[in-house]
Formats: structure tokens, sequence, C-alpha cells
């Protein structure tokens, strides 16, 4: 049982590590690559366009350079082939003229649809769930976050080992063959199966462990910082902290949580560097992850930071918030940081121009200034953290906050700290 146990196991890591961990050879050289996406009745030319754009630079994080972008309007994605059979064929012929290595989907493929499309195009064939994963694989350092990875990669697994390779096809039957026992591919199933068990253990395991950690942390105020993937919040993290937390304008660069001492003023408090999120986050990370996330849920404030200066900042405050509710943080105390003004521009009307409407991408920074980011139950500030705009207002903001929590705990401690703040360099 034990050699066929680690038989199987061998397989399995071999041929999945052949089919997720590819993109990580390409350091130097970039994997090609093409894109594929679908224009339906839930998504529209403009948002497919958004999505692709964000599915470009996911695999220009994972590696791979892209040649060409596919689109069709469907009204759903085809369960055969996720395209139509005359789109397909256009790819496949691309494929085979450019020497393709990768096509990438941009939503989930079922298992079928993927085994149905590597006959057809020959070549590695991964969706957007596949991809983020690959991401997670390479950007996470600690055990922690390599067991996190390793548990949703395995769910992801599990379901398309029939069509992974070639020698976990059925055996043979006939005369001579029936009986009892298990097929190769119910052999390994089982394999993939006890390894999610285990990686579910060692994960509550390192949670207790964890859990006491931030117990033994004391009473001091504890805040997060939130948002989606590349929008500075590690940047910000080192600027406030003056550590050196790694930062970099790629999707997912910070994967580990961490936590650093902060003190503002005499004001000390713990600050928290968390995940960035995504749409369409893959259900198995956002299942493996959420442990990672009990950071948020004991957190008593939330900077919750937003990149101002991408075009759908508004959507990815929505995509962040929902994550919040998911995990019952969606209440908490939340101060909204919209980063990157250096990098903020919006289109202009010309004065003579009396048949442009104006929309939301001609707001200037005053204009959003005096949406619904001006009401009573907002508190906003606009900085830059990569040029230090905006900070002493910033500091000034937070050390507020945090004041305000401070002294509801401990109200003896009223006198140690002034309730203006005044920032000298």
């Amino acid at each position: 049982m034990l050699v066929n146990y680690k038989k199987g196991l061998h397989s399995v890591l071999y041929i999945y590590r052949i089919t997720l961990f590819m993109l990580e050879e390409s350091t130097i050289e970039y994997e090609k690559v093409i894109l594929i996406g679908l224009i339906t009745q839930l998504q529209d030319e403009e948002k497919s366009k958004e999505y692709l754009d964000e599915l470009e630079f996911l695999a220009y994080t994972a590696g791979g350079e892209v040649y060409k972008r596919f689109v069709q309007k469907m009204q759903m994605p085809n369960p055969k082939t996720f395209i139509g059979t005359g789109k397909m064929e256009e790819v496949r012929e691309y494929v085979e003229e450019n020497d393709i290595g990768t096509a990438i989907f941009d939503d989930e493929l079922s298992p079928a649809q993927q085994k149905n499309i590597e006959k057809i195009l020959r070549c590695k064939i991964i969706d957007r769930t596949n991809l983020i994963l690959d991401i997670f694989a390479q950007r996470a350092q600690t055990s922690y976050a390599r067991t996190q990875v390793e548990l949703a990669q395995y769910e992801y697994l599990l379901p398309r080992l029939a069509g992974m390779w070639t020698h976990l096809e059925r055996q043979r039957g006939g005369i001579g063959m029936r009986g009892p026992g298990e097929t190769e591919i119910e052999t390994d199933r089982r394999i993939v199966r006890d390894r999610i068990s285990l990686l579910k253990k060692k994960i509550a395991t390192i949670d207790k462990q964890m859990a006491v950690q931030r117990g033994n942390r004391g009473a001091l105020v504890r805040v997060a910082l939130v948002g989606y993937t590349n929008v500075g919040k590690s940047t910000l993290m080192n600027v406030i902290s003056k550590s050196e937390v790694f930062a970099e304008n790629k999707l997912f660069a910070t994967l580990d949580t961490t936590v650093r001492k902060v003190v503002i003023g005499n004001l000390p408090f713990l600050l928290t560097d968390t995940v960035g999120f995504i749409r369409k986050l893959p259900t198995q990370l956002v299942e493996s992850f959420k442990s990672t996330l009990d950071e948020v849920r004991e957190a008593d404030l939330l900077l919750h930071v937003v990149d101002i200066s991408h075009d759908s900042f508004e959507d990815h405050i929505a995509s962040v918030n929902k994550i919040l509710d998911e995990i019952d943080s969606a209440d908490k105390p939340t101060v909204m940081v919209f980063n990157k003004i250096d990098a903020f521009t919006n289109q202009t009307i010309d004065e003579d121009d009396l048949t442009t409407e104006r929309t939301k991408a001609h707001y200037t920074l005053e204009d959003w200034k005096r949406t619904w980011m001006n009401t009573e139950n907002t508190d906003a500030i606009f900085i830059s953290a990569l040029n230090k705009e905006n900070l002493e207002e910033f500091r000034k903001m937070v050390y507020e906050k945090v004041r305000e929590i401070h002294v509801t705990r401990f109200p003896y401690n009223n006198f140690l700290y002034p309730e203006e703040y005044h920032y000298e360099e």
C-alpha cells in the first residue's frame, strides 16, 4: 500500500508541476501566450476588454508575453469548447503558425472543456483560476502560505485528474479483467483526497498557533491594510512603518501577511499588510486563505487602499467590500485611502464640443471628492505613497482614528495622547 501511495503521489506531483509550474522556467524568456475571452449578456464589450487587460497583467506577472487576444460574442459559453467551432479553428491556426505555447481563458473551464480544447489546440491550456494559482505558488514564501496554496491546487486538480495525462485512462475491460480493485485514476483520486485532508489538518494546527501569537500581542490597537491587488498597500506599509516589505508593480506581490508595530506621535499600534483581492477570485483560494484573513477579522480599523488612477476603481472597491462581507468584516471602522494620485488622469472635453457627454471618465480629483467620497459616513484621504504626497494629512487621520479606539479601550490613558496631532518630519 505504501509503495502504491508513493508511486501514485509521485505521478500526481510530477504531471501537476509540468502543467502548472512551467511558467516558473520563463524568468528570462517570456512564454508565448494568447488570451481568449467572451462578450456575453452579463459581460459587455467594455467589461470584457477590462477583464482581458487584467488577465494580461496576470499573464505578465506569471512570466508570459501576450501575442494576441481572441474575443467572441456569444449568449453563453460553449459547453464543449468555451468558444464556437469557427473561432476555435481560427485560434488553432494562429497557435500553429506562431508556435504559441499557452492559451489562457478568462473564465474557469470545466474539466471536459479543458480536455476538448487541449485535443484541438495541442498546447498548454490554462484558465483564470489556474493562472492565479500559479502566481500564488510562485509568490508564497512562508510554510503557511505554501500550505494554503498547495491545498487550493489539489482542490482544483481533483476533478481534472481524468484528462491530465494518458496513463490514467481506464483499465481494459473484457474477459478476465472484471473483479474487485481500483483503477489507477481511482487510486490517484484517493491519494489526492488524503493529501487534501492532511493539508487541512496542518492548516488547522498552524491556525491555532497563529491565534496564540495574535493573543500574545497585548491590547494594542490593530490596523489592517486591505484592498485590491496592486493598489500600493505594501508601498504604503513601508512608508508608514519604515520597514522593507517587498513591493513590486505586479499582481499579488504580497502573499504573506506582515505585521509591524507603528508609532505616530507617541501612539503605538499594530499595522498589518494583507494579501490583495481580485475579481473572479478562485473559490479554492477564498476558502484556503480565509484563515490568513483572520488578521482582518480581528482588526480594530481597516485602511481600504484604492488605486484612484485605475479606470475601474469603483468596481475594485465593490469587489473588496464583497469579500469583506464574506469574512464578516464589512462593518468595521474604515478609512478609504485613495492612492496613486500622482498617476491619476482624466479625459477632457473641448469647450466648443457640444456633442460629447460628460461621464465619470472626465471627473477630476476635485470632482471625485465632491461625490459619495464626501459624505458624513465616509472617511477618505487622497495620497501618493510612492511620492509621499499628503502623508501628513494621512498620518493625522490615522492618529485620530487609532486614538479614538485606544482611549475607548483605556480611558485612563486619555491624557497621554493629545486630540490634535501635528506631524514633524
